[in-house]
This record gives structure tokens, C-alpha cells and sequence, in this order.
């Protein structure tokens, strides 16, 4: 009754329930209007409610609520419709959404069996909106005592960025889903900054987001030791994609386009490139790419806690050479294939925990260990950049942390000092074709870096 009551004193007061859709292509005017009083806005219930349903009660939401000024529904105009959003919990289903919304189980089970041909409904993540959408009861419009919350019409959920899942109730009261592309729109977006500490810290400064920054130090760990060779002072500048949907809300940060480190004085700068054959590569002015056979450190965010060379070894407690390097990072961080190559060992061996060896070519191979679990297996092609493994502290180890070799003709280098060899260089027709890409990102770079004009008043 507390429900039914409070449906009517919604309709008495705000009219017909729309929504934003149904306002914005119904009038431009009523738009305004609603626009003018944005600091009046009154609030509704964005759930359904569902009479004899304490749950629902329980766990209503709020927002904003569109009101039209046009007259109620007739028998030849149906109630409009209007939607409401759920958030995923942690552990819930959408089942379980769907049973606090109000809906019945008959249609619940008709909608999961219609999501299961295009999406997995156990897939959904704890954070993620479903906005779910009914037809208001027509009695809504006419005696609110008896009004309900509506005809189910169906849902939609965003799996990813770029699409959107839609079931929708047919006629005959079955359900259909779809996966639609999502309309989005790509910019290019420039900051730059000073390192005087990390340049996490530095690009955190300028709202560069982590997802970006992450990738950025990916593409230089080739030369760069991020632990040891950026210095207080050092800069950088990078251009990277951002996507909007069609309302204009970023959803989504995509590739770095261009990027310049300056260490020490020195610039080091890439730009993205897409080749012949549809790969994607990152290389210099030069055409050289960013990438070469090996990577220095095959993880990111981790410490350099051991180097190459004599040590007392913390666990045997007398002087031992230490033939790689230790990188320290809590467990379960990602290990990555330090270049191409062939798995000729994956699984446990000695004082090395699990472990990984690869071989890169008949020079070079690359050895992993104390990994907490080991994500390849023996005999399998892995690419460079490729999760091979996870942290751990497995073998003659005193916490988590990876221990990384690389050995030339079968003997440990110090992967600091050993002279890397280049990746691809572009020539010729290829070199030509990139050259102007360049120029291109460096003109659209430029655009974005100008200052922006005010307009006088």
C-alpha cells in the first residue's frame, strides 16, 4: 500500500514519467524548459515499483526526473516508456538484478536464455549499470490508485567500450538480444610535464590516465630502466586517442600516437605506426623501431632489488655472483616474454622455483623465476610482451619477486650492459609511407599544443 500510495502522489504531482529520449524527441521546447530548471529538478524513483516486492522497496535509486507538459496517454497513444539503471554488485547476477527490479521470473529467464546467444551473462562485472526498461501502466495516467510499475520491455548493458547489448521483449512476449556497435568518437588528447619524482607522479599531475602511462612505459622498456635512468628534470610529451559516445562522455583511452622522453638532455621520441601487413609498431624519426629482440625488464612497476654481479646471497649468507637481476613487485604482477621465441623449459627446477627459459634465436635465450605460477608450457611460440607468468617467491626465495636472466650462447649476461640488437627498420617505399604519417602527428600535435583564444566579450 506504501508503494501504491507513493506512485500516486509521483503522478499527482510530476505528471507523466518520460524518459530523456522520449522528452527530447516529443519537443526542443520542453528540452529548454527543462534545462531552465535544472536547479529544481525533482527527483524519482529510478527502479520500477513493484507492489508486494520489499526488496525492491529497499534498494530504490534516484534521478532526475523528465516531465512533459503534454497531455496524457489515449487509447490511441501508448504510455510512454521510461528506464531505470541497476548497478552490478559484488557477487551479484543478473538474475539476481533483475528479481530486486521487480520482474518476474518467467521473463527473467526468457531474457538470460536471449542473452546467452550473444554475451555470457556470467561475464558482468561488479560496478557495471544495467539500465532497464519498461512502458508505464496506463492507469498511471488515469487513476493512480491502481497504477503498477509498468510492462517489462527489456534491458541493455555495455560488455565493453565499443558495443552494447540490447534484449528487447517481442509481441509474442519472447525475448530477442543483439550486440550493436556503439557510435563513439576518436580524439587525439596532448599533455606534457616535468619528472621530478616518477613519471607516474608527473603524468597523474596532468590527468593522464594510468591505463596510458602504463603502456607508455611499455614501449620504452626496451632501452629505458625506468629505476635508474630517469633523473629530476627529465620531461615528456605524449599525444595519445581518447573515445567519446555520442553524448560526448569520454569512455575510453586508447593508443599513445606519439611520444617524446627527454633524459639527460637527450630526446627519445616514437610515433605509431601501422604497417603493410596490418600490425601496429612504434618507431623513431629514423624509421628504427622502438622495439628490440629483448626487452631489459619483462614487468612493469616493479623495483630493481638485486643486481648483475657479487652479492651475499640473502638466503645461503656468504658471497655469490648473481647472474641476473631481481625485480621486486608483490605477487601475482604479470611477467611478460622478453622477445619472440620458443618455450624449451616451463615448470619447476631447483633453487629457481617455477621457471621459464625461451629461446630467442641460436644466440639468445631468456630465463624467469621464483613465478608463483607459470602461464606458458614447453614447446609453445610465445611474442614478445606475451604473460608468460606471475610473480612469486617459489625456490631459494626470501619474498616475491623475479629473477631474470639473460644468457648469450648459454652463458649469464648482465642485461644492463649487453649491447641489445635492433628491431625492424623500415626502407625504402615503407620508409617513405611513414615518414608522412610522421609528419602528419607531428602537424596535429602541434594544432593541439597552440594556446587557445578566448572570444572577447
Amino acid at each position: 500500500m506504501f508503494l501504491r500510495g507513493l506512485l500516486a502522489v509521483v503522478v499527482l504531482t510530476t505528471g507523466v514519467l518520460l524518459s530523456a529520449n522520449f522528452v527530447l524527441e516529443r519537443t526542443k521546447a520542453a528540452s529548454a524548459q527543462l534545462q531552465g530548471a535544472e536547479n529544481a529538478e525533482t527527483t524519482l524513483s529510478m527502479a520500477p515499483i513493484s507492489l508486494g516486492n520489499p526488496a525492491a522497496a529497499a534498494a530504490l535509486c534516484t534521478r532526475a526526473a523528465m516531465i512533459s507538459e503534454y497531455p496524457a496517454a489515449t487509447s490511441q497513444e501508448p504510455a510512454p516508456a521510461y528506464h531505470i539503471t541497476m548497478k552490478i554488485d559484488r557477487g551479484d547476477t543478473i538474475s539476481a538484478i533483475l528479481d530486486r527490479a521487480g520482474i518476474s521470473r518467467d521473463d527473467a529467464n526468457g531474457v538470460i536464455q536471449a542473452l546467452k546467444k550473444v554475451f555470457n551473462p556470467s561475464s558482468i562485472r561488479q560496478g557495471q549499470n544495467i539500465d532497464i526498461s519498461f512502458q508505464a501502466d496506463a492507469n498511471a495516467l488515469g487513476d493512480p490508485a491502481t497504477a503498477t510499475s509498468g510492462t517489462f520491455l527489456g534491458l541493455s548493458l555495455l560488455p565493453d567500450f565499443e558495443h552494447r547489448i540490447v534484449v528487447k521483449k517481442t509481441k509474442n512476449d519472447a525475448f530477442v538480444a543483439a550486440r550493436e556497435k556503439r557510435t563513439l568518437t576518436s580524439n587525439p588528447v596532448r599533455a606534457a610535464n616535468t619528472i621530478n619524482q616518477s613519471l607516474f607522479l608527473a603524468g597523474n599531475k596532468v590527468n593522464v590516465p594510468n591505463s596510458v602511462l602504463a603502456e607508455l612505459i611499455r614501449l620504452y622498456s626496451w632501452d629505458v630502466d625506468f629505476q635508474r635512468d630517469i633523473r629530476t628534470g627529465d620531461g615528456f610529451e605524449l599525444m595519445y586517442e581518447r573515445f567519446s559516445d555520442e553524448e560526448g562522455k569520454p569512455v575510453h583511452n586508447g593508443d599513445v600516437i606519439f611520444a617524446t622522453l627527454e633524459l639527460s638532455g637527450k630526446r627519445h621520441t616514437i610515433y605509431r605506426y601501422t604497417l603493410d601487413d596490418g600490425d601496429v609498431d612504434y618507431f623513431d624519426e629514423k624509421g628504427q623501431s622502438a622495439k628490440k629482440a629483448l626487452m631489459r625488464t619483462p614487468i612493469d612497476g616493479a623495483r630493481l632489488s638485486s643486481g648483475f654481479g657479487k652479492r651475499t646471497h640473502p638466503v645461503l649468507g656468504y658471497t655469490k655472483m648473481h647472474k641476473g637481476l631481481d625485480f621486486a613487485a608483490p605477487r601475482g604482477t604479470p611477467i611478460y616474454a622478453a622477445g619472440n621465441g620458443t618455450v624449451e623449459y616451463a615448470g619447476r627446477k631447483g633453487a629457481y622455483g617455477n621457471f621459464v627459459l625461451i629461446r630467442h634465436n641460436a644466440e639468445y635465450t631468456t630465463a624467469y623465476g621464483h613465478m608463483s605460477r607459470v602461464g606458458t608450457a614447453k614447446g609453445r611460440r610465445v611474442k614478445q610482451g606475451q604473460i608468460i607468468g606471475f610473480v612469486g617467491t617459489t625456490g631459494r626465495s626470501t619474498g616475491p619477486h623475479l629473477h631474470y636472466e639473460i644468457r648469450r650462447s648459454d652463458r649469464q649476461v648482465n642485461p644492463f650492459r649487453v649491447k641489445m640488437p635492433s628491431g625492424r627498420k623500415l626502407k625504402g617505399k615503407e620508409l617513405a609511407a611513414f615518414q608522412i604519417v610522421r609528419t602528419e602527428i607531428d602537424r596535429q600535435y602541434a594544432q593541439l599544443a597552440l594556446p587557445v583564444k578566448l572570444a572577447s566579450r
